[in-house]
């Protein structure tokens, strides 16, 4: 079993129609998902933070949540960011 987990679970991710797990019988369907994952939350979030898939420990999958350089724009205002 092959898990993918959101460390970050700020506003918008919170809002969103994503889960914070997910599992998968096959590695690279796991990798797939993280990579897809990050780039839709990096696309479609209010730009505060930036995303990006690790692989923790065999098996195991991070979406690493942390500040974009430069503040990235900052907050869209919709009263969702945190």
């Amino acid at each position: 079993m092959f898990n993918v987990q959101v460390a970050l679970e700020c506003g918008c991710f919170r809002k969103s129609e994503y889960k914070k797990e997910k599992s998968f019988e096959n590695r690279d369907d796991a990798i797939l998902y993280s990579n897809a994952l990050s780039e839709l939350m990096n696309e479609e979030f209010c730009k505060k933070h930036i995303f990006s898939p690790h692989e923790v420990e065999r098996g195991q999958f991070v979406i690493a949540g942390n500040d974009r350089p430069g503040g990235g724009g900052g907050c869209c205002g919709g009263g969702h960011c945190d």
